[in-house]
């Protein structure tokens, strides 16, 4: 599997308010940390129950992190740098990370520390035509009338294949290992020292 992770926090790079909502209202955040019942509702996880595994994971209620978006397609598109896979199809999703503590969603130091740590660990996972990727990138959080300025992690995994039976089973051994990643790393070990 490959992993790597960027910083994206320039003025023209994608950001994330928090909470969202889509303009339409049918999709918005929910905090799954506090309401993981939620978790099962989600559109993305009854159609893609694999993802809930990974979201359990992710909002452990001991856990550092908590997500804030998701999704998950599959496609024919294969980007210059993917051939290596030589595979017809990827099959991806991606699921915004923040940090539960409003301290640590401040801090670039230990966004940047989780991501180095993330790939460090995945670095460890045997060869498979799996990736993912981790993006450091600006949030507003919002509560109530304060408004703080921090970061979030985008994380983007996907599985490769000839035909979406097998990109998606590939997707989803690479989505465990991460899962298995952010169990690993759920307390202050992901903090800078």
């Amino acid at each position: 599997m490959q992993a790597d992770f960027s910083i994206e926090c320039g003025a023209d790079d994608e950001g994330l308010e928090i909470p969202w909502a889509s303009e339409d209202g049918f999709a918005f955040y929910r905090d799954l940390k506090r309401n993981p019942e939620f978790i099962e509702r989600l559109t993305e996880v009854q159609q893609y129950p694999e993802l809930a595994r990974f979201l359990r994971a992710a909002n452990f209620a001991e856990s550092a992190l908590q997500t804030a978006k998701c999704d998950v397609w599959f496609t024919t598109e294969i980007a210059p740098e993917e051939e290596i896979f030589e595979a017809a199809g990827k099959f991806g999703s991606y699921v915004d990370i923040i940090f539960a503590s409003s301290g640590s969603r401040v801090s670039f130091a230990e966004h940047e520390a989780a991501v180095r740590k993330f790939v460090e660990l995945l670095n460890l996972v045997p060869e498979m035509p799996a990736s993912v990727e981790f993006l450091v990138r600006r949030c507003l959080f919002r509560d109530c009338d304060l408004e703080q300025n921090g970061f979030y992690i985008t994380c983007y995994v996907f599985g490769f294949g000839n035909d979406e039976i097998h990109a998606r089973r590939n997707w989803s051994v690479a989505l465990s290992a991460l899962g298995k990643v952010f169990c690993r790393e759920r307390d202050s070990s992901l903090r800078s020292e």
